[in-house]
Order: structure tokens, then C-alpha cells, then sequence
């Protein structure tokens, strides 16, 4: 059994922009229909409470699941596993059964594409990632030659 601890890469902070101002505008068009309904309606102005609360238990649970399950990428000694990521092909894997690392571009984004023995791959949008390019792809590499007993001279 190793000591080695789990690498974690949490999500960049322009994309978890991108999604929290997603999450406002989403609510704000919420607040807007609820206005709209109240005046049409004629309801009493208190009835604008239930978007404004909605919103305040929307924000509040983003923030915990960000906090609990923020990380993008996260490798072990044993293997990998990725979440958030749509169209990662496999998501989680063991250093064993990759076959290679290699750097590509996906839709002209820089991506980490792991290969694995049986075929499938696992592609990480590497902007997605608050770390720098090649420190991942160097932490990769080093996962990759410990998981193969590999060891450096």
C-alpha cells in the first residue's frame, strides 16, 4: 500500500463563472415571470417571496455541491475518474489499463486523452481544470509510470 495522496483538480474559475451566471440569469428570468404573473393576476406582492426564496435555496445548494463535489479530475495511486465532463468516453479507470497519454484538440480546446487497453479513451478538456496544462500532463505521466511500477532514476 502506498502513501502517495489523491491529486484533486477542481474546475476553472471562468468556467464556474460561466455556470453560476448561467444559474442567475435562470433565476432572474424566474423573478421576472413571477413579477409579470403577480401584476397580471393581481396577487399580493408577498406571493414574490417564493421566487426570491427559491433563489436563495438555489444559490445555497450550487454552493454546497461545489464545495462537496467541485473537482473535475481527481487521480489516486490506483487509477482516475472524472465527473462534469460531458463526452469523457471512460469516465474512471486504472493506471494499469491505460495504454498511452497523449495531448489532442477537441473542438479546438486542448484535451488530455487517455487510452486504455480495451479500446475506449477518456478525454479531459484541460480548461476545464483550474492547473496548468503541463503540470497536468506531467502529473499524468507520473501517475501513469508509478502505475506501471515504473520508477524514475
Amino acid at each position: 500500500m502506498t502513501t502517495e495522496t489523491a491529486t484533486v483538480y477542481r474546475l476553472a474559475p471562468a468556467v464556474a463563472a460561466r455556470l453560476v451566471g448561467a444559474l442567475l440569469c435562470a433565476v432572474a428570468v424566474l423573478i421576472l415571470a413571477s413579477t409579470i404573473l403577480i401584476a397580471v393576476v393581481d396577487l399580493h406582492t408577498v406571493f414574490l417571496l417564493v421566487p426570491v426564496v427559491l433563489t436563495v435555496v438555489l444559490l445555497v445548494a450550487s454552493w454546497w455541491t461545489w464545495r462537496q463535489k467541485g473537482w473535475v479530475v481527481r487521480f489516486t495511486p490506483e487509477g482516475y475518474r472524472v465527473q462534469w465532463v460531458r463526452g469523457v468516453g471512460a469516465a474512471s479507470g486504472r493506471w494499469k489499463d491505460v495504454e498511452d497519454a497523449v495531448t489532442s484538440t477537441v473542438a479546438d480546446s486542448p484535451v488530455l486523452v487517455l487510452r486504455l487497453r480495451d479500446g475506449r479513451s477518456t478525454i479531459i478538456p484541460v480548461q476545464m481544470l483550474a492547473a496548468d496544462r503541463e503540470a497536468v500532463v506531467r502529473d499524468v505521466q507520473e501517475h501513469l509510470q508509478r502505475g506501471h511500477g515504473l520508477t524514475k532514476w
